[in-house]
C-alpha cells in the first residue's frame, strides 16, 4: 500500500530506494510469516542484496553475554510458523543455543527500506533434514565443516589449511580444488563427505514477529505478532504447537 501523499523517496546519486513510503495494510493480515516470505523473495527477486536471506542472529552465552552475527535462513515453514539456519553445533553460536535456546534475529533489506525482527525458541533440526542439506552443499564446504574448529583458538591460517589438507586427502578430494570449484551443486552431491555429527540445523519457532517499513519523516510504519509456544515433538524432534497469533501496531 503506497500513501499518494508521500511517494517513494530516491536516493539521486546510487539509485536505491530511502524511503519506499509504503505502509502494511490497514487490517493486518493473520500472520506475519507471509509477508517475511514474500520480502525475501522480492529482495531475491529484485538483486538488490547479494544474501537476501541474511539474518543476524543473537544468542544469549551462558555467561549472560549476548553476542551476534550473520547466518543464512535457509528454510521458512509457513504452517508451523519457524526458520531453519545451519552451523557447527560446537561454535559459540551452537553452544549457546543448546544452553539458552532463547534467540532473536533481524533481517534487513536497506534497498526495500524494510525490515523484520524475529524472537523464539530454538531446537535442534531432525537428522534426515540435516543431512539433505549437508548432501546439497558444494563439496568443499562440506570438506571444510571436518577442517574447521569453529570458534576455537586458531594458532595460525597456515595451520587451518593444514587441517584443510588433511580433511581433503581424507574424503579422496585432495589436489582437485579448482575442478571441484566449478562443480554445480548438484555435482557436488556425488562426493561422499558425510555430515559431521557436531554440524546440523537449527529450527528458531517464533514466538514474536515484528514487521517494519520505512516512511519519509520517521513516520515509520510497524506492527507486531505474537503467540504462545507448547512444547511437543515433531518430525520425532523436540518442537512446540503455538496458538493464533495477535496482532497490534506499534507506534514509530
Amino acid at each position: 500500500m503506497v500513501d499518494p501523499a508521500h511517494p517513494t523517496v530516491i536516493d539521486p546519486l546510487s539509485g536505491a530506494c530511502i524511503f519506499s513510503n509504503e505502509t502494511l495494510p490497514e487490517e493486518l493480515p493473520s500472520e506475519p510469516l507471509s509477508t517475511l516470505q514474500a520480502w525475501m523473495t522480492e529482495a531475491a527477486s529484485k538483486g538488490v542484496q547479494p544474501n537476501p536471506n541474511a539474518m543476524t542472529l543473537s544468542t544469549i552465552d551462558p555467561d549472560g553475554w549476548p553476542s551476534a552475527r550473520i547466518v543464512l535462513c535457509r528454510k521458512i515453514d509457513l504452517e508451523r510458523g519457524f526458520c531453519v539456519f545451519y552451523t557447527n553445533e560446537q561454535s559459540r553460536k551452537g553452544r549457546a543455543i543448546l544452553a539458552n535456546p532463547r534467540v532473536a534475529a533481524t533481517f534487513h533489506w536497506d534497498h526495500l527500506d524494510r525490515q523484520v525482527r524475529i524472537e523464539g525458541l530454538a531446537t535442534r533440526s531432525p537428522a534426515q533434514e540435516s543431512d539433505a542439506y549437508f548432501r546439497s552443499r558444494p563439496v568443499l564446504s562440506r570438506v571444510a565443516a571436518w577442517a574447521s574448529n569453529q570458534s576455537e583458538p586458531l594458532e595460525s591460517r597456515e595451520l587451518l589449511l593444514r587441517q584443510n589438507e588433511q580433511a581433503e586427502a581424507r574424503f579422496g578430494v585432495a589436489g582437485r580444488r579448482a575442478e571441484l570449484e566449478s562443480l554445480s551443486r548438484a555435482a557436488s552431491a556425488g562426493f561422499d563427505v558425510p555430515r559431521p555429527a557436531h554440524w546440523g540445523g537449527f529450527r528458531i519457532w517464533i514466538s514474536r514477529c515484528e514487521l517494519w517499513r520505512g516512511h519519509s519523516a520517521r513516520l515509520h510504519d510497524r506492527a507486531v505478532w505474537t503467540r504462545t509456544l507448547t512444547p511437543a515433538r515433531i518430525d520425532d524432534a523436540d518442537g512446540f504447537v503455538a496458538s493464533a497469533w495477535t496482532s497490534t501496531r506499534l507506534q514509530p
